[in-house]
């Protein structure tokens, strides 16, 4: 019997576009759920958090490539 995993849910930060979000969805076992406080993604704990720093680190990126550094 295969162990079922706890999930979590985490609210998406401010800046996000739909590219990246779509890359953390191909790169990370992350799912997205809408609710009537805004989007969140949704899933383990470990995934979660490695799907919160590409998310940062994308949006840092996407800052200073507007910012014409």
């Amino acid at each position: 019997m295969a162990e079922e995993k706890e999930e979590f849910e985490m609210g998406l930060p401010n800046g996000v576009g739909e590219q990246m979000l779509a890359h953390a969805f191909e790169k990370f076992n992350i799912k997205l759920e809408q609710t009537e406080f805004g989007p969140k993604i949704i899933g383990e704990y470990d995934e979660l958090v490695k799907a919160k720093d590409f998310l940062e680190t994308a949006i840092r990126d996407r800052l200073k490539e507007l910012e014409g550094e």
